[in-house]
């Protein structure tokens, strides 16, 4: 049976709640009290699952004790975690990769101890000083990954595949977050390292914010939807409104709640059914109280966009779809 607007499973983004605390503690080597709390206001703002992103808590690097307080935590907390999003550990960094790899390794694991759906990597690695001197980080270029090197773009190949087999062996997707200025960051790069990659378990989340957010010219977001929606099993939602002034070389663009930025997620929405599309959606948005916009975000998902009826027609994805088993009741429908 496919998912409809009533039980899609949609998980709220944790980016707005830092990896230490106020005391400069570790949120890994925090008290469960405190993930906890984190936990209940995302319940509370209208979540029946949250995305673990490792910003937050980095569940690879828990031990196996601590893992299972953590999953007692969510458990008693009342909230799933079917996705652990691990974000700015590139397996091809010149100098930490292997560390990073290991590191997407013990990742999978705790997935798989958690009972999550799917992990989400990417290629993206940390931003730079500068980066962190700005309101929006995007305005400012990041690390790039070596265009047409074929030696680098085969490490991403093999070392990514590498982490596909051992979460097809756990019992969980590998989706690629798209990111500028990596090997997934167009349409066509994105869907060619998945192809090369050449598993079904590994398919791409296809984060169009992270592109369309860029103070320069852009892939038409239709286009990218169109090339990336039958390779994708996760989806990352956000948006952000944005102006263009090509005669003056002028590109301005803020975070946006979804019903109001560049992309039609209406529209969108429809190409990626027509690809198959049964992924696990995550709501995200930056800035000010980033939670209630992600609340609103789903709320929207939920009324206008995501199909009130089973029965649709669904296309054939080419890679594959997982299936989370949707809670009876989810909060805020």
């Amino acid at each position: 049976m496919a998912y409809t607007a009533e039980n899609w499973p949609i998980t709220a983004a944790l980016l707005q709640f830092p990896g230490t605390d106020a005391q400069g503690t570790q949120i890994n080597d925090a008290d469960a009290s405190s993930w906890a709390e984190v936990l209940t206001e995302v319940k509370e703002a209208g979540f029946a699952n949250a995305d673990l992103t490792d910003s937050w808590v980095r569940p690879g690097d828990l031990s196996k004790e601590r893992l299972a307080e953590f999953k007692q935590t969510a458990e008693n907390v009342g909230i799933g975690i079917p996705v652990i999003s691990a974000i700015r550990r590139s397996v091809i960094h010149e100098k930490d990769w292997a560390d990073n790899l290991a590191y997407s390794h013990r990742t999978i694991d705790a997935a798989a101890e958690l009972g999550c759906e799917v992990v989400s990597f990417g290629l993206h690695q940390a931003i730079t000083p500068e980066q962190q001197k700005q309101l929006w980080f995007w305005t400012v270029e990041g690390y790039k990954d070596p265009v047409g090197d074929k030696e680098v773009w085969g490490k991403a190949v093999s070392r990514i595949r590498e982490l596909g087999k051992h979460a097809a062996d756990a019992g969980v997707l590998l989706s690629l977050e798209m990111y500028e200025d990596t090997y997934l960051g167009t349409a066509d790069s994105s869907v060619q390292l998945v192809q090369d990659i050449g598993l079904a378990n590994v398919g791409l989340n296809p984060d169009l914010g992270n592109l369309i957010r860029l103070h320069r010219p852009i892939e038409d977001w239709r286009e990218m939807v169109a090339k990336t929606m039958p390779y994708s099993n996760y989806w990352h939602m956000k948006n952000y409104i944005r102006d263009e002034d090509v005669a003056r070389d002028s590109y301005i663009t803020m975070p946006a709640p979804m019903e109001s930025g560049l992309i039609n997620y209406r529209e969108a929405f429809k190409v990626a059914l027509a690809a198959g599309y049964q992924g696990i959606i995550c709501a995200e948005h930056y800035g000010g109280d980033g939670l209630s916009v992600t609340a609103r975000n789903q709320e929207y998902l939920r009324r206008h966009v995501l199909p009130k009826r089973d029965g649709y027609a669904l296309g054939q994805s080419q890679v594959s779809q997982g299936r989370q088993q949707p809670a009876a009741e989810l909060a805020g429908v």
